[in-house]
């Protein structure tokens, strides 16, 4: 017992010597930079559930992290289904509801279950009766070694969702931890994944309107030209089936 006590008295010491941050804590040069937590590790105060104002159960705090629950995990709180019937699982995504964002970096780390998947959103306008997907842009997040979802290259994790590919592909497996951070300034957005920007790209200019079009989102009509939108929610996907863990999320305005 002495010693583990030793250890993480040590452990502390270094971290605080060195200003490497404990999970969902911020060292001091990054609070002089600027960042601020979105999430503490223990509520998600400033958080709720798209177009609603209150958290989901679907979305569980534990141990240090955010976690939608499985498809499984949400079948096993359901009523049994009538004969002949299927069982209605439902998917709620949330956001961070307490502020919306215009310049920014933002940091997450990111944790799937095997053949999982999910997705960071900015610039969400919530619209009612809507998913989130359908006002807001989409980086993705996936198992990209299991997921049904891993034929096509803007698919995969860090991706600009069927815009754009992250390159190079860097994401670690399921049941690993990545840092996703997304920077947006003026318009111009990179996305850097385990140290790495795998991504680089410019909305509102003809090009992405031309991604647009070529992409599933074309029928969303918030997210076709023009769009005068400028700033939005940041939000995570429940996508209803191998779930997801996140920690470490954090922002700075620009």
């Amino acid at each position: 017992m002495k010693k583990a006590v030793l250890l993480t008295f040590v452990c502390l010491l270094i971290c605080s010597i060195t200003g490497v941050a404990q999970n969902n804590q911020l060292t001091e040069q990054e609070k002089k930079d600027g960042w601020v937590l979105l999430f503490d590790g223990k509520s998600m105060a400033g958080w709720r559930a798209c177009n609603e104002t209150a958290m989901p159960d679907n979305w569980v705090v534990e141990n240090g992290i955010v976690r939608v629950i499985t498809s499984a995990e949400k079948r096993a709180k359901l009523p049994p289904a009538k004969e002949g019937e299927r069982q209605r699982i439902p998917a709620v995504d949330i956001l961070y509801g307490a502020k919306k964002f215009k310049n920014f970096e933002f940091s997450i780390d990111w944790n799937v279950g095997k053949g999982g998947n999910s997705g960071v959103f900015y610039g969400v306008t919530e619209i009612p009766g809507r998913p989130i997907y359908t006002a807001g842009i989409e980086v993705q997040i996936l198992d990209n070694i299991d997921a049904g979802d891993n034929k096509l290259y803007n698919h995969l994790a860090g991706s600009l969702y069927d815009m754009l590919p992250a390159v190079p592909q860097n994401a670690k497996p399921a049941g690993e931890w990545n840092t996703l951070v997304i920077k947006m300034q003026d318009g111009k957005v990179t996305h850097s994944q385990n140290g790495r920007v795998v991504c680089e790209y410019t909305v509102w200019t003809p090009e992405w309107y031309k991604m647009i079009a070529e992409s599933k989102f074309r029928t969303f009509e918030h997210l076709q030209e023009p769009n005068p939108t400028r700033e939005g929610y940041i939000g995570l996907q429940d996508h209803n089936d191998f779930g997801c863990s996140f920690r470490n999320i954090k922002i700075r305005e620009l």
